[in-house]
């Protein structure tokens, strides 16, 4: 047999990849066959199960009559899946009392945006619920930007609700008006708990009972994908009001925070709760919490009792609790420490108008200035109980002392930032606000709470810090040439590189702009069909 032909050698390339062309020729299957899909009320039921990681359904608007399952749909952290609607929020999932609204089970990396969610009333329709304890396990859920009305058929009825082991959940920025309990996080028996949440940018007003609670926990159940390292849950910049409306289920703070698991996994958790406004309870606290928990630069307004209650709950003490720089009017006592933190306190710099300023077993009680209510207009703009007239920002010369020794707290999240989100520069304010003057940043109201300061100078006024938040845009890194000429100071980089760099990023655009070409489409589904995917092979 004659020796096998050698094969002729393949012709050198015309071009090596460069690393943008590398990096699009690396995008996985999933990423190029992300997609965006129309649905109205007659399609989307069909459509939800077929989603898959990085797929957007856009709901078009109208009145959605049967329930949304949002059931063994896993996204993952770079492509979650999305169910949205329009920026009106004129999507709207009606509650009609077969089932809670949205129903969601054994899911992941989910969004679900911009969408109206009404439960008519009805008693036992909850807007979202994560339900059936250890049998269902859902993490990594946003709630972003939906409005919650008629969930106010009782003080039972919930707007958002877990009874499952859930962790990694954000919900932010959403209207929930009336309900009968704004969100309760964890079930009554401490057996479902809600780890490692970020709780932002909400208004929770007007609920029967809470607006929200996070219930305690018991020892936690195994093999269920919950964090096996210390997380802390986040509640910050929300709104959190109520109105005189009985509560006939049983009167119940603003916002509650549950204790701990007793040993294991969770017990050295905690909450960071900061930023937020708290107005008016006629019968109760405006925030109760146990556990390992952090409370700083809030504003709380009009409380029939105490405004803050640290206390053992639920048979889960109360653990750790720092509590500074926040601002209290309106109540008869301003913090009540019902028992003693176990693991030590801290209450420093909190600004209180109240009869008693700070009531209980306290160990550290470092800088707090107390008033009494008649005091107010001598040390704040506009004392009030109503809203869209009070103004508890420091006058010129109030409301500040001796810099005050925040290195125990360093660690905790946004610690050196006031209420407007600003920098308490030399610690030497009391209260929420790192300023004197001029108030410059959001007025309290009963609209949802807007981060930053206006104008120039920030929030600091006379002696302030005068480094705005993180919120708003920023400026540019060091070294970015003003001019806007081609310039490789400051950013390690040359001229011709850029260039370089631009036609990598104009090859890989052609070689991934058709793969990426089916962004959006809506095609007459027959109802149960898996919606047809493009299936891409390159030329060898």
């Amino acid at each position: 047999m004659p020796a096998p032909r050698a094969l002729p050698r393949r012709p050198a390339p015309l071009f090596l990849a460069p690393p943008a062309l590398a990096a699009a020729l690396a995008l996985s299957a999933g990423d190029a066959l992300a997609a965006d899909i129309d649905a109205d009320p007659s399609t989307y039921q069909a459509l939800v199960p077929t989603l898959q990681p990085g797929d957007t359904l856009h709901l078009a608007p109208g009145e959605y009559l049967q329930n949304l399952v949002v059931q063994a749909l896993n996204g993952t952290p770079e492509a979650p899946i999305s169910i949205t609607g329009p920026e009106d929020k004129g999507a709207v999932l009606v509650g009609n009392g077969n089932a809670n609204t949205v129903e969601i089970t054994d899911a992941s990396h989910v969004v679900l945006k911009d969408l109206t969610i009404d439960g008519k009333n009805l008693p036992n329709v909850f807007g979202v619920s994560a339900k059936n304890g250890n049998a269902n396990t859902v993490h990594h859920i946003t709630i972003e930007g939906c409005v919650f009305r008629g969930h106010g058929g009782s003080q039972q009825t919930v707007a958002i609700s877990t009874k499952a082991p859930t962790w990694g959940w954000i919900i932010r920025r959403n209207l929930i008006d009336g309900a009968g309990t704004g969100m309760y996080l964890g079930n009554s028996d401490g057996q479902s708990p809600f780890v490692e949440g970020l709780i932002e940018n909400n208004l929770i007003r007007n609920t029967i009972g809470y607006g929200a609670q996070i219930k305690h926990q018991t020892a936690w159940p195994i093999n269920t994908g919950l964090p096996a390292t210390p997380t802390r849950t986040i509640i910050r910049h929300n709104v959190f009001l109520k109105n005189d409306a009985p509560s006939p289920d049983g009167d119940r703070p603003n916002l509650l925070v549950g204790g701990l698991p007793p040993s294991g996994l969770g017990a050295d958790n905690g909450y960071d709760i900061y930023g937020n406004f708290f107005f008016h309870n006629p019968r109760e606290a405006l925030l109760q919490a146990s556990g390992r928990v952090s409370i700083h630069d809030n504003i709380f307004v009009d409380a029939v009792d105490a405004a803050i209650v640290l206390t053992n709950h639920e048979m889960r003490p109360l653990l750790r609790a720092h509590v500074y720089n926040n601002t209290i009017y309106g109540a008869e006592r301003g913090i009540r420490f019902a028992n003693a933190a176990a693991d030590g306190d801290l209450v420093l710099g909190n600004l209180i108008f109240a009869a008693q300023g700070l009531t209980g077993p306290v160990a550290s009680d470092v800088g707090n200035e107390i008033h009494a209510l008649a005091d107010a207009p001598t040390v704040v703009v506009t004392p009030s109980l109503t809203l869209g007239q009070m103004d508890f920002y420091p006058l010129p010369g109030k409301a500040q002392g001796d810099p005050l020794d925040l290195s125990l707290v360093a660690a905790e999240t946004d610690a050196d930032r006031d209420f407007n989100g600003v920098s308490k520069a030399d610690h030497r304010f009391r209260g929420a606000y790192a300023g004197a003057g001029v108030n410059r940043g959001w007025p309290l109201s009963d609209d949802f709470k807007e981060e930053g300061v206006t104008g120039e100078g920030g929030s600091s006024g006379e002696g302030g810090g005068g480094a705005t938040g993180g919120s708003g845009p920023g400026t540019g890194g060091a070294g970015a040439n003003a001019a806007g000429s081609e310039s490789d100071e400051g950013c390690g980089c040359t001229v011709a590189g850029n260039r370089a760099a631009s036609d990598a990023s104009l090859l890989a655009l052609l070689f991934t702009g058709a793969l990426l070409a089916r962004r959006r489409y809506c095609v007459p589904w027959i109802r149960g069909l898996r919606p047809l995917r493009s299936r891409w092979s390159l030329p060898r």
